[in-house]
């Protein structure tokens, strides 16, 4: 017979990772908690039947509707590395302890029956955060929803995986790296499951029988897809990862991507370091851990190099269709020669040229010339186009940012002059021995929203053109929760600012902050399609 559908309400939802993966878990997400309204209007666009609590310090656990599952990845940044490390006493690491309240009055309420699973995400940070004591703490608290008096002894080192087995309850931790679930970003994040009235976390963590792919023992066994919610704006049942190549996953709806053997084209990736001003070449083509303050200046947006050809497509004298900018392909060759290779040409590296220099030292390096030199075969005239385009062939060469809009290069091994924007924007150093011709850019939100393995459309289309009063009151609502967050006098928003608001939701910067803060979607989708197979295998015994 088959078993009751899961249930499942997510803490500090953000991008709606969790939520989303329960879906393609054939699990029911019932409720989210969320305070920042650009998170909060994705999901409500995306899952509409969900009721959305607000603050966690207003949740009451045994006032809300009890579910199955309860997830959460509390705000990392005083135990990340690249945080103050203030631990879990830091405002916005110490929420765990709420999570754990409205747990606990969940449980109280429901004489233990609610919830059945934890499901908590964090930074590795959280083993050295503290002395390794904060991790302890999270542990035993985790613990002792179960058993109040449990003592947990801190290790000399937490190890990236573990399991803690009693009679009747289990909790395992394993350190999963979204670069080895399908996606080109590498981010590790510590997934911790606890059964509360069982054996299974270590089953659905550290054992390979829950992976999608094992047609024998997999999730696939169940008797039939799960079924479309008749509110859901996508429903379970319509949504396909595609494994591309090897190398990412693409979410489509309602069809599977043509199979092929490889990835096309894929960037090369530059890994930036704005604390230190570094950027240099990813040694594993994945982009370094997305995080929330991309987006904010400085640098903290990830970076591509991403090739550019120019398809001269000439005609008759006086004539033509002009030149035709190419993304990682080149000309057809013809017999005609009417399809030529030639470089984007706008600024050039030169000492001696009888051109107007940018410096009245006529040895000084990068000057703006009318033409371009005949490209030689040597390769000795490096050129860039002032729109970003530039030619990279020597060791370790060094770019300017001219006032945010481009790049030039400049000499070997030196950079630009320091001047009062520079902590806006500093010089970047590319490393490596790169050759090509490369359009130096930052990571779009499309492109991070598949680096989480979320579907491109997932932020699309949440403006609302004519909103209800009673939406109206419910985002007057959200935006005070936000404000009271912030630690700022709560105000109501004036009705016009919402209905602004609502009608263009989106902006670069919350889309960067929404993708930074929220988690890779194939690693909770590995966690919650394990534990919904050994849940149902538990209910067969």
């Amino acid at each position: 017979m088959k078993g009751k559908q899961l249930t499942m309400g997510s803490l500090f939802s953000g991008s709606g990772g969790f939520e989303l993966a329960s879906l393609l878990s054939g699990i029911r997400p019932v409720w989210a908690s969320e305070v920042e309204p650009y998170p909060v209007r994705v999901t409500t666009r995306r899952m509409p039947w969900l009721r959305h609590l607000g603050d966690i310090h207003d949740i009451r656990g045994g006032e809300i509707e009890p579910v199955d599952i309860i997830t959460g990845g509390s705000p990392c940044q005083d135990v990340s590395i690249a945080g103050k490390r203030t631990g879990l006493e830091g405002a916005r690491s110490g929420l765990f302890f709420e999570m754990i309240r409205v747990i606990r009055e969940m449980r109280e309420k429901t004489d233990g029956r609610y919830p059945r699973y934890i499901i908590w995400e964090n930074v590795p940070g959280a083993f050295s955060s503290s002395g390794g004591e904060d991790f302890r703490t999270v542990l035993e608290e985790f613990c002792r929803i179960r058993y109040p008096d449990v003592s947990v002894p801190k290790a000399e080192k937490w190890h990236g995986a573990g399991l803690i087995l009693e009679d009747g309850f289990s909790l395992a931790w394993r350190v999963l790296d979204a670069q080895y679930w399908g996606v080109p970003q590498r981010r590790r994040r510590i997934y911790l499951v606890v059964d509360l009235d069982g054996g299974c976390a270590g089953k659905i963590l550290l054992e390979s029988e829950s992976l999608p792919g094992n047609p024998e023992a997999g999730i696939g066994e169940r008797e039939e897809a799960p079924g479309t919610p008749g509110d859901g704006a996508h429903g379970t049942g319509q949504i396909c990862l595609n494994d591309q190549g090897g190398e990412r996953m693409t979410i489509l709806e309602e069809m599977a991507s043509t199979l092929r053997a490889k990835a096309n084209h894929p960037p090369i990736v530059l890994d930036a370091h704005p604390a230190d001003s570094r950027i240099e070449l990813s040694e594993k083509d994945t982009i370094q851990t997305l995080t929330s303050r991309m987006g904010t200046g400085g640098g903290n947006t990830p970076l591509l190099l991403t090739p550019k050809t120019m398809r001269i497509r000439c005609g008759k004298p006086g004539g033509g269709k002009g030149a035709l900018i190419q993304d990682d392909t080149s000309g057809t060759l013809g017999t005609s020669n009417d399809q030529t290779l030639f470089v984007p040409t706008a600024y050039r590296i030169s000492a001696k040229e009888s051109w107007a220099m940018k410096s009245p030292n006529p040895e000084a390096g990068i000057g703006e010339a009318e033409v371009s030199r005949t490209i030689d075969t040597k390769g000795t005239d490096p050129t860039c186009n002032q729109g970003g385009i530039a030619v990279i062939d020597r060791k370790a060469p060094m770019f300017s940012m001219n006032k945010g809009s481009h790049f030039t290069e400049a000499e070997t091994e030196t950079a630009g002059t320091l001047v009062a924007t520079d902590h806006k924007d500093p010089p970047v150093t590319a490393y490596g021995d790169m050759k090509g011709h490369y359009a130096v850019r930052r990571l779009t939100p499309t492109e991070c929203a598949r680096l989480q393995g979320f579907p491109d459309w997932w932020t699309e289309g949440l403006g609302t053109e004519n909103p209800t009063d009673d939406e109206i009151a419910f985002w007057r609502a959200v935006f005070i929760t936000w404000q009271k967050a912030q630690g700022k006098e709560a105000k109501p928003k004036a009705d016009t600012a919402i209905r602004k608001w609502l009608k263009d939701p989106s902006s670069d910067s919350a889309a960067y902050k929404l993708w930074g803060n929220g988690i890779a979607l194939p690693c909770a989708l590995y966690v919650l399609r394990g534990l919904a197979f050994w849940d149902g295998y538990k209910e067969q015994q």
